[in-house]
């Protein structure tokens, strides 16, 4: 069996944080850096969820293929969070979101060309060392290419995983995606796969712009062919723990819980 967590948004956090005893989810996922020298209600809520739930933290603001010098008080930050909030498992993008003028609010693609691997492994090292951990990575999504890379996505992350010693988040609605706008096999993708360097699996829901393309929105249910994706990955690599990402036009929890089961009741068929 595996273990299967939700995203935990403010939304629905008094709810969740008043009925956690009986929900039957195994972990909640949050963004660390939100939750930084926060305090009041929200804080506490946060608590009594954590009183009951394992804690993952996935982040948004590592940009750990990105131009600029690490920042280090960042992640002083989050390694005090980590220890404080017990949490098991740090997540971030293997992207960049930040320039010479600071964060972009945005996770935006890199080259996959040799520069480019051993610019982002030296990085991951480094984070790994400080913080004391495996850096676990998500595969992103991204909708442009650059015309100096001269590796495939896959080949980028293969390689990346070989030389950093990191773990890898799969986020298999991003693999749908990119497979679907870059024009390559998801089934593929998924059997190349190093199975002992996944950690968890993430799913959401996507848009599918009128041209055709697909966008990664979180703001829908898993569609139908990434949940056969899902199936796919648990019969290739094992139970593995599964979270439900939703983050735009949040429903309320109870539909959330619904499509959680949903999810489950697939992968246990």
């Amino acid at each position: 069996m595996g273990s299967w967590g939700l995203g935990l948004r403010r939304e629905f956090l008094a709810e969740f944080a008043a009925r956690s005893t009986d929900i039957q989810l195994d972990f909640v996922e949050i963004a660390p850096e939100n939750w930084f020298g926060f305090a009041g209600p929200a804080a506490q809520e946060l608590e009594r969820v954590l009183a009951n739930k394992t804690l993952f933290c996935h982040g948004l603001s590592l940009s750990i293929a990105g131009p600029q010098p690490l920042n280090w008080d960042f992640l002083g930050q989050l390694r005090r969070f980590l220890c404080d909030h017990n949490a098991v498992a740090y997540s971030e993008h293997l992207s960049h979101c930040q320039d010479s003028q600071g964060y972009l609010h945005d996770l935006l693609p890199i080259p996959f060309h040799e520069e480019s691997l051993r610019w982002t492994v030296a990085r991951i090292q480094q984070v790994q060392d400080f913080l004391g951990q495996p850096l676990i990575l998500e595969n992103t999504a991204y909708y442009g290419s650059f015309p100096e890379s001269s590796m495939s996505e896959l080949e980028f992350l293969l390689a990346v995983l070989d030389e950093s010693g990191c773990e890898l988040l799969l986020d298999l609605n991003n693999l749908f995606v990119n497979g679907h706008n870059h024009d390559y096999s998801s089934e593929a993708f998924l059997a190349a796969l190093p199975a002992e360097r996944i950690r968890y699996f993430h799913v959401a829901g996507h848009f599918q712009h009128p041209a055709g393309w697909l966008i990664d929105t979180h703001d829908s249910g898993v569609a139908p062919a990434v949940r056969a994706l899902l199936r796919q990955a648990w019969h290739r690599f094992g139970p593995r723990p599964t979270l439900l990402e939703w983050d735009n036009d949040i429903p309320p929890l109870a539909t959330l819980l619904k499509e959680l089961e949903a999810l489950r009741r697939g992968c246990d068929d």
